[in-house]
């Protein structure tokens, strides 16, 4: 098994590198590949460097797989490059995601939009495939109506930059800033860019990629998207009004026998999902679960998840696991 990944160097590619070696992926060869300004450093996998090589170097090795996260414009050129080659793409950025013969996959919830003519397949945003976690089991016993979603997001969806930003803030140093504004000590209710609609992109990625993972036109998102000087995941608040009526018991035992959430609701003892609980896991935590008593069928959630695994590199990953498992990667 011959693996790419393009984008290697970055916050989410090294994070593949390193999920690749937690969950044992038949990786016998390894390409990280990145722009020309990375080329030639090294990558550490199963403790030993690899070199990092052009992308084009990547391509030419035919691998089976090519994990991609290195933006949109690098994913748009090289995607279909890799695939015309033969290599199964799955890629982490937006560029893909919302193009009808492209599937946008959470393996737990929608594997079966992969077929064995599949080429690319797209990574949701790091905030939807955590609310999705929580909500899909719920849409399939309750059916969902209208989702309201606020995010308190991690500059670590940013990168890099935003980390050292916030890293210099606290130290009382200056530096490149991610952001036009400070983040330590402040919310910037302005992730990615704003569209003619008044919505940054961020907030509509929670519309438009909800409706399309869950097959369902019909679902009513409206979504404010914050980003916090926050490292370890991102939190969301979800209301959620069904169309039929729920009970809170079976809810929680919906999201108790959910393979890769975690049922973490108990106030009273001060237990709440919370990022410093969520980071370096894969698993989605869900807690403070009330009813909405402004309104009838309505319920709260409160969820979080670290954003650069299950939110990036380990759904990913586990795309290719399903493939494998599936007979569709040989």
């Amino acid at each position: 098994m011959k693996v790419a990944v393009v984008g290697a160097t970055g916050m989410v590619g090294r994070m593949m590198l390193k999920v690749l070696e937690e969950r044992n992926f038949p990786v016998d060869r390894l390409f990280p590949a990145a722009s020309e300004r990375s080329e030639g450093r090294e990558v550490i996998f199963r403790g030993k460097p690899v070199k990092v090589v052009s992308i084009m170097e990547a391509v030419e090795a035919v691998p089976d797989i090519a994990l991609f996260s290195a933006g949109g414009s690098v994913s748009k050129e090289w995607a279909p490059v890799f695939a015309e080659n033969g290599t199964i793409v799955i890629d982490n950025s937006s560029a893909w995601r919302m193009e009808n013969d492209i599937p946008l996959v959470v393996p737990e919830i929608n594997a079966s939009a992969i077929t064995a003519a599949t080429k690319i397949i797209a990574n949701p945003n790091c905030s939807t495939i955590q609310m999705l976690m929580a909500i899909a089991p719920l849409h399939r016993e309750y059916s969902i109506r209208r989702l309201v979603v606020s995010t308190y997001q991690s500059v670590t969806g940013t990168g890099v930059k935003a980390v050292t930003q916030l890293d210099n803030e606290r130290r009382g140093l200056s530096g490149e800033m991610a952001y036009p504004f400070p983040i330590d000590l402040n919310c910037l209710p302005h992730c990615d860019i704003f569209l003619d609609n008044g919505y940054t992109k961020e907030e509509m990625k929670l519309v438009n990629e909800t409706r399309k993972i869950l097959g369902d036109e019909t679902i009513r998102v409206t979504a404010t998207a914050v980003r916090v000087p926050v490292k370890g995941g991102h939190s969301e608040a979800v209301n959620i009004e069904f169309e039929k009526e729920f009970d809170l018991d079976r809810v929680r035992a919906i999201l108790s026998d959910t393979p890769g959430v975690i049922l973490y609701d108990n106030p009273a003892e001060k237990k709440y999902p919370m990022p410093i609980i969520a980071h370096d896991r894969d698993e989605v935590f869900v807690g403070r679960i009330r009813r909405d008593f402004s309104q009838e069928k309505t319920l709260n959630l409160w969820v979080v998840a670290d954003n650069i695994r299950k939110g990036a590199a380990t759904n990913a990953v586990q795309i290719a696991e399903y493939m494998m498992s599936a007979g569709l990667l040989k």
